[in-house]
């Protein structure tokens, strides 16, 4: 196997966290706004926890394009 190959496919295979990522986000904000929608008096207190749950998630997404451009560049 060549090896721009095989970097392509280990890229490929790194980036598949990022379905993952996009499933886990629309979970988070589909039960922020479900959470509102029935009560808009706990807005202040699960806003923030949304926020960070979606930062949380996000951060495996940057990890993963992060081991993906090393796979491929280096």
């Amino acid at each position: 196997m060549d090896v721009l190959a095989a970097k392509a496919l280990g890229a490929g295979l790194a980036v598949i966290a990022l379905f993952g990522v996009g499933l886990g986000i629309g979970n988070i904000f589909s039960a922020l706004i479900t959470s509102v929608a029935r009560n808009p008096g706990a807005r202040d207190a699960v806003f923030p926890i949304g926020i960070l749950g979606f930062a949380l998630t996000e951060a495996v997404a940057l990890f993963a394009l992060l081991i993906a451009f090393l796979i491929l560049f280096t």
